[in-house]
């Protein structure tokens, strides 16, 4: 029965949004923590989490600045927690694995090709910022590839593999997915494969049906049933897309790295807020939200008492 639940992931801070965007963003390991429990509490059965310097809000990837917060949710909670491997990308594979790889979590995320990254257009949206690392960061993304080389994820790979970590493919456009079926092919990963379809950020494939449809239909050909399909939309595609989702029988994730938004024009103060938001469209639609244990079942995953925090 779990097979045929709607897993709710949660991405509660990310390295997108900066602090100046919104007050509600987590910063501190203690902002994070209870910014996951709370999500957790609401109805998302996975977590996806970054870490940030908490003097000045930027994306930190060394293993100790997760290790506070990782800890306090694992005493707290039984909700599956997903480590970046993302990190920044402004960063290197090496700085962006190592979280994971020191800490052993059931899920880590994996971006599966290289691409632009255009954060710039929000500096239409923000013109104030506390930190001077802010509008630096947004300016510098005209010039940014995001670098995830076949060698970059090959060492992800390789090195998580060791820790039973299971992945949330992190797919942006069509180009993502044949990749992905090219690890798989060469049995550097193994089915269930979770497939973390993202729509609306500039530099990889949009939020249009067609856009959905195209993804959906492409994995579906690839992988067939060996894959579990979420949909990840940016900004205010965020909610639409976890109706078309649920709808077709897939995953959804939510959170304030990828919206900071509750509404047309209002931050979202939570994310427990959005958790809440999409288990209302999901059991709207005669669904049921999987809780975190069903969601080890359904991805298959090692269980929270194999990690190492």
């Amino acid at each position: 029965m779990s097979s045929q639940k709607v897993i709710i992931t949660c991405a509660v801070t990310g390295s997108i949004h900066t602090p100046s965007m919104s007050p509600y963003l987590p910063v501190t390991a203690e902002e994070i923590a209870q910014a996951a429990i709370g999500a957790a509490e609401a109805g998302a059965a996975i977590v996806h989490l970054h870490a940030r310097n908490p003097q000045d809000g930027r994306p930190d990837q060394s293993p100790e600045a997760f290790e506070p917060f990782l800890r306090e949710i694992k005493r707290r909670s039984d909700v599956v927690v997903n480590l970046t491997t993302g990190g920044s990308p402004f960063m290197s594979v090496q700085e962006r694995v190592l979280p994971a790889a020191v800490w052993k979590p059931e899920v880590a995320s994996l971006n599966m090709g290289s691409m632009n990254f255009g954060l710039f257009p929000m500096l239409k949206r923000f013109q104030t910022f506390k930190h001077d690392w802010e509008p630096q960061m947004l300016e510098n993304s005209r010039d940014l590839v995001f670098r995830n080389s076949y060698k970059d994820i090959e060492y992800a790979l390789r090195t998580l593999n060791e820790t039973g970590a299971r992945y949330e493919f992190e797919c942006y456009d069509t180009s993502h997915l044949y990749n992905l079926h090219y690890f798989w092919k060469e049995g550097l990963v193994k089915a269930p494969l979770f497939i973390q379809t993202v729509f609306g950020l500039l530099g990889g494939i949009g939020a249009h049906p067609e856009d959905v449809a195209h993804m959906k239909r492409t994995a579906d050909r690839l992988f067939g049933d060996n894959y579990r399909w979420s949909i990840l939309g940016a900004g205010r595609s965020q909610m639409p897309l976890v109706a078309t989702a649920a709808a077709q029988g897939g995953h959804v994730r939510v959170g304030l790295e990828d919206s900071l938004w509750g509404g047309k024009g209002r931050l979202a103060e939570s994310n427990a807020q959005q958790v809440r938001q999409a288990r209302a469209i999901v059991e709207g639609l005669g669904l049921e939200v999987a809780t975190p244990d069903e969601a080890r079942e359904i991805l298959q995953l090692k269980g929270r008492a194999k990690v190492a925090f």
